[in-house]
């Protein structure tokens, strides 16, 4: 086992890290920015050192600095929680080059599916259900007609280097293909130096439905059950639950064979989350692969009693895992704080917290690293906690998230909240008929805060 772990990460995730390994008996390293210097996660690190100023560029994103870090306090292992650096394959390589233990998948699983045309291939092969669209990159304006015409409008354009949203455009018809085409290949250069793009049939009205598996290091894979993550904005989640409302005994089957099979197609080590669309009628496709511990994991912590950050740290000491899939025994909810204004389009809502109070009592869980007092910085994302709820039945769940929400209190800077309450009280949402569009058409007004 290991005798000490730097975290490259911050925040909430960098605590919830740092909580595990003290209770395993391993050391921690925090590392931070000038603009995190009063985290919660500096502070409870066992050791902390600043790598540099505010931009993530400058230190979150600085592999010689982070490298740096790592050799003067002697750690042996990194854990990139989720975000910056944690499906960076250039990364997890200079890690084995230093002797350090990337605590994630090798960088040749990284690299499978972090390029989204490479993991579609690679699904194919295995068997994993998938949707119909190009052979791999577009070449051209008129190689993307002609498939779009082939499998039928609607469709989507995404940018193979993707994630959160960005290079991707819907086309319903044929005379808006060009300036999707010209629109995605922009924001996909901006925000990640590859404007390639490639096309898919575009699922209408579906569910985001993702599967956790777990795989160690001798080859094994086993599955722990879905999450529901179909209320996003902007392809950002914001509630994911456990057991999904949609899901059948039948369907958790096959879509977990699918992700069991997905994560043995690449010998996977870690854990790692395979997502899928489910359209209305619950057929399922491969969207993507994360490499890494999700937001939203401890959902499913909470509905089968398992401690995910554990497992990674001890798949990553070379520990089998027991081959055992796992089922839902109760009910779980995330709702994610993040410091926005959701009655003015969920603008960021950086600054000081003037008070705090977190939702306490029987089945409530908040992970977060700010307190009274804390300053949120205008660099990083904008999460600054996650309210979790479990309880026996989904109805008592939410009843309890209703609960909850109105115990927790944040003073001095605009948060989530408001819109987490408003939709707790949603009938649709309360019966569970959503999908990923869901809130295309959910309106905040000022009197509802």
């Amino acid at each position: 086992m290991f005798n000490k772990i730097l975290i490259a990460n911050r925040g909430e995730i960098a605590l919830r890290i740092i909580r595990t390994c003290r209770e395993m008996g391993i050391k921690t390293v925090a590392i931070y920015s000038t603009a995190d210097r009063e985290s919660l996660h500096v502070r409870f690190a066992d050791e902390a050192v600043c790598i540099g100023p505010p931009p993530s560029a400058e230190s979150y994103l600085s592999v010689p600095r982070i490298m740096a870090a790592a050799e003067i306090t002697n750690a042996d292992a990194i854990h990139p929680g989720y975000g910056f650096l944690a499906e960076n394959a250039d990364f997890a390589e200079v890690c084995a080059e230093y002797g350090i233990k990337f605590i994630g998948p090798t960088p040749s699983q990284i690299r499978k599916m972090g390029d989204k045309i490479t993991a579609k291939e690679t699904m194919l092969k295995a068997g994993v259900p998938c949707i119909p669209g190009s052979e791999g990159l577009l070449k051209d304006i008129k190689h993307g007609k002609k498939i779009a015409k082939d499998i039928g409008y609607p469709v989507i354009l995404k940018a193979t280097a993707g994630g959160g949203g960005k290079g991707m455009r819907i086309v319903n018809e044929e005379k808006d293909f060009e300036n999707a085409w010209e629109m995605a290949r922009k924001e996909a250069k901006a925000s990640f130096g590859n404007d390639g793009i490639y096309v898919e049939k575009y699922v209408e009205e579906p569910r985001h439905i993702e599967i956790q598996i777990a795989g160690d290091q001798e080859g094994r894979v086993c599955h722990l059950s879905e999450r529901e993550c179909s209320i996003q904005r902007r392809h950002q989640k914001l509630v994911e639950e456990s057991p999904s409302p949609f899901m059948t005994d039948d369907l958790r089957e096959r879509m977990g064979e699918a992700a069991i099979k997905a994560g043995e197609a690449i010998h996977y080590e870690g854990v790692g989350t395979v997502e899928f669309l489910v359209d209305k009628h619950r057929n399922f496709y491969f969207m993507e692969m994360n490499t890494r511990i999700q937001v939203e994991h401890p959902v499913t912590e909470e509905v089968i009693d398992y401690d995910l950050i554990k497992e990674q740290i001890k798949i990553a000491a070379g520990v089998a895992i027991t081959g055992k899939n796992y089922f839902p025994n109760m009910f779980a909810m995330e709702c994610r704080i993040n410091a926005e204004d959701p009655f003015n389009d969920f603008r960021p809502s950086p600054g000081k917290i003037t008070s705090f109070h977190s939702a306490k009592g029987h089945g409530v869980r908040v992970d977060t690293h700010v307190y009274a007092g804390y300053v949120i910085p205008p660099y990083y994302d904008s999460l600054i906690a996650k309210l979790i709820c479990r309880a026996q039945t989904r109805e008592e769940c939410i009843a309890k998230m209703e609960r909850a929400l109105d115990e927790f209190i944040v003073e001095g800077v605009k948060t989530t909240v408001p819109f987490h309450k408003k939709l707790m009280r949603d009938e649709n949402f309360r019966k569970g008929n959503f999908h990923t569009g869901f809130l295309n058409d959910f309106k905040m007004e000022p009197d509802n805060q």
